[in-house]
């Protein structure tokens, strides 16, 4: 083949993959590339906050923990929203003689996520690069080449010769770790590649949902919050629900896909691409089951797929919601993540849309005699 014929048919599929990013995969990019990792979420909270103020209709608050509390309407049931900021990541433990750093990981890391991975270290000078190197594998016993690597053997590498280096490029103990993964549209496709997924897909969710009921009538007091430190305990929430006093609680999170080659039936029921899902059961809730009935019909009447998943091993915010104002009925709805907890997930945008489709429909049922209804257990 000529050399010129080649290049040309090179730039055709290039063209064919290419697509020009609209605004919400633009929002979905800056969360995504964000870093926030528990207790240091900064960065999310100045995106969340802006997008956010044109739609509130009383001044946004916040909680002693960081969550931001933004407000529509005034009168009617109290809904509470919620998507959490922080991602997984880590936070600068110790700084060796001769350069090196220690992490203190937060969140459920697996080991084997962590070796041989690109990192930022926000240091009071900003951004440092940093890498978790790997053993060479000349070198290794042989059953070290089949062995997973000890989070405890693991080492920042800087390029620092020494501690006085390190602290130079503005590095110190207690400075937040975040991966090192930027977003992508996977190779022209509607599927997403990038970091944080857990659960900055729920704050784009979040956001456009917001965007949306400003200009609708609802029966509601909508309370949308951005949680922090989901990852290390669901502190976030717990705090904010003290505050807002929700009447019902809906979480938005990143679901677990089980569609993977090497998952196993019994682990997670959900796909990428097949739609917004909902948790039947997780380790940390079992969610209000008229409620659950509400999101499969408000679903059937939109003509929307509903997934459905129980997962052991998971937590998340509705757990907190759950347990204030006297008892909460709550739901965990999910927009399917396949990696979760790693440097690189992957959503699909037809997932995220059709999430918020469910989650402003959802919102317009709950009117007052619903909301009462939901939560009366009289016999």
């Amino acid at each position: 083949m000529r050399p010129t014929l080649a290049l040309a048919l090179l730039l055709a599929a290039s063209s064919a993959f290419s697509q020009t990013p609209d605004r919400t995969q633009l929002l979905m990019e800056k969360l995504s590339n964000a870093a926030g990792p528990p207790g240091a979420e900064e960065p999310v909270r100045a995106i969340m906050v802006p997008e956010m103020k044109p739609f509130v209709t009383t001044p946004i608050t916040y909680d002693g923990t960081g969550s931001v509390i933004a407000q529509q309407g005034s009168t009617g049931p109290r809904i509470m929203i919620d998507a959490h900021m922080d991602e997984l990541g880590g936070m600068v433990r110790r700084v060796t003689p001769n350069g090196f750093l220690t992490m203190q990981m937060l969140g459920g890391w697996l080991d084997q996520a962590l070796v041989d991975q690109r990192w930022i270290i926000i240091g009071s000078k900003g951004p440092v690069h940093a890498v978790t190197g790997i053993r060479d594998i000349h070198i290794v016993s042989p059953a070290e080449r089949t062995a997973v690597f000890n989070r405890d053997n693991l080492y920042l590498d800087i390029g620092a010769k020494n501690a006085a280096e390190a602290a130079a490029m503005g590095v110190a103990p207690g400075d937040p770790v975040v991966p090192d993964a930027p977003f992508m549209a996977l190779n022209g496709t509607r599927n997403y590649l990038g970091k944080g997924w857990d659960d900055r897909i729920g704050c784009a969710v979040l956001l456009e949902a917001m965007r949306r009921t400003a200009t609708m009538p609802h029966p509601n007091t909508l309370l949308y919050v951005a949680t922090t430190q989901e990852e290390v305990g669901l502190r976030g929430a717990r705090a904010a629900s003290q505050i807002v006093k929700p009447e019902i609680g809906i979480a938005i999170e990143g679901g677990i896909t089980g569609d993977t080659v090497c998952a196993r039936p019994e682990e997670s029921q959900i796909k990428l691409g097949a739609g917004p899902g909902m948790f039947l059961y997780d380790s940390s809730t079992i969610p209000n089951r008229k409620l659950v009935a509400l999101v499969r019909k408000t679903a059937s009447d939109k003509s929307l797929p509903l997934q459905a998943d129980l997962v052991q091993g998971y937590g998340d915010d509705s757990a907190e919601m759950q347990t204030t104002n006297g008892g909460t009925p709550t739901i965990n709805l999910v927009v399917p993540v396949r990696y979760t907890h790693s440097h690189n997930g992957i959503v699909n945008r037809q997932d995220f849309d059709q999430m918020v489709d469910l989650v402003v429909a959802l919102l317009m049922q709950l009117d007052q005699k619903t909301v009462a209804d939901l939560r009366d257990f009289t016999p």
